[in-house]
């Protein structure tokens, strides 16, 4: 009797969950049908070839974390020539274009972020071929960079005026550590109604933010000469088997639990014995009691192989720990639902929704904000010289956006 209830229960909240998700999605085709807003598309198909090029000259200009100067000024020479209330940088360095509402409610925030994760001086020369461009950064975070403005001057030729403000924030340091985003929040939270993300994705969006917790673990000894009798051992031998068990652990799948032993590092010289062995750890989940349990049973491994061998610990955090972010009803939220919706009006069938965001917009669910993320093309090999996007899928990315502005903006 009580599991017959408990299923009638469960059936009624997904009927009305799905509902829900159905009456936003035809609100998102209406929106979409709107004259001004199939004038922005038809402006994007008319612009495919300026789109394509500004979207490699942009990517073209390294912008390594923390020295993102140099693309930010291109950026802002190209919103000079758009229809916006005010442009300027913060004191973090965050360029912020503000396109005002005709008044209601607080403002919506778009953000892409403007560094990369190579080097300073790295040359880039992005290649077009089989219906793809390659260059490191390309896609992250360059395609929504340039998606943002492509969205911005489509909204100008259509006319398109939303009732709230839409903020575009151009943010640095997202690949080492938030501080373009959670600087920009911490000024600007009280006039932020919704936060979105632009940060990787295409066919689906995320609602909450995994937990990234990075350690460095040393092993600290006297050292010594490869042939000295005493001590007998480097610092080495303790790190290899921690190393060992941590690999051993039995991670959870639901919810996942995501571990990797990223760094190494030791002795200075062939012929010496590391008086410093150490390696980091990359702890990852949406589950911050896990989190917190394995960084527990990590630093007892590391404790216990020390011991074994008569060294002592140095753990340090690599940078900040950055919780997991869950806020409560998230999922059901309208900007959430929306954003759901909007992906559905705009054709995709097999729309995922995840809590696993792992970008600026953990910052702004720690923050307490409404929030999540998505972006405007599929692409491959993120991190790495050899990275790529379609190109194609592209243009319609941005009509996604175009679609999710106004959507998001005009209740």
């Amino acid at each position: 009797m009580t599991s017959s209830i408990v299923a009638l229960l469960c059936a009624a909240l997904l009927s009305g969950t799905s509902a829900r998700a159905q009456d936003l999605t035809g609100q998102a085709k209406q929106i979409a049908e709107r004259p001004v807003v199939k004038r922005a598309f038809d402006y994007i198909e008319a612009t495919r070839d300026p789109i394509l090029r500004e979207w490699i000259a942009l990517t073209e200009i390294n912008a390594p974390s923390g020295r993102e100067r140099e693309r930010a000024e291109a950026v802002r020479r190209l919103l000079e020539s758009c229809k916006l209330d005010r442009v300027y940088y913060d004191s973090k360095g965050n360029l912020i274009a503000i396109r005002k509402g005709t008044g209601g409610g607080k403002a919506v925030v778009f953000d892409a972020h403007l560094d990369t994760v190579f080097q300073e001086g790295l040359k880039i020369k992005a290649e077009v071929r089989d219906g793809k461009v390659f260059a490191p950064g390309i896609g992250d975070d360059t395609r929504n960079v340039e998606a943002i403005l492509a969205s911005i001057r489509a909204l100008d030729a259509a006319g398109i005026r939303t009732k709230a403000d839409l903020m575009f924030v151009f943010t640095v340091e997202e690949e080492t550590s938030f501080g373009g985003a959670k600087h920009f929040i911490a000024e600007n939270k009280n006039r932020i109604g919704q936060y979105i993300a632009l940060d990787g994705g295409y066919e689906g969006l995320t609602y909450g933010g995994i937990g990234i917790n990075w350690y460095k673990h040393h092993f600290i000894g006297p050292g010594g000469h490869t042939t000295s009798k005493t001590p007998p051992y480097s610092a080495t031998l303790p790190a290899a088997r921690a190393i060992e068990r941590i690999y051993a652990l039995e991670l959870p799948k639901d919810p996942v639990v995501h571990l990797n032993i990223g760094m190494l590092g030791g002795a200075e010289v062939v012929n010496a014995k590391a008086a410093d062995a150490w390696f980091t750890v990359d702890l990852r989940s949406t589950d911050q009691t896990a989190i917190d349990g394995f960084e527990r049973r990590i630093a007892a491994i590391v404790q216990e192989e020390a011991l074994r061998f008569g060294f002592t610990v140095k753990t340090e955090d690599v940078q900040e720990k950055v919780p997991a972010a869950q806020i409560p009803g998230n999922r059901e939220s309208f900007t959430v639902r929306m954003a759901e919706a909007v992906h559905r009006a705009m054709g995709f069938e097999n729309v995922t929704v995840t809590p696993t965001a792992s970008n600026n917009a953990n910052m702004a669910l720690l923050a307490g904000l409404t929030a999540m993320s998505t972006g405007c093309g599929p692409c491959g090999g993120d991190h790495s010289l050899g990275e790529w996007c379609y190109i194609e899928p592209f243009y319609r990315g941005i009509k996604k956006l175009i679609l999710l502005e106004v959507a998001l903006a005009d209740q």
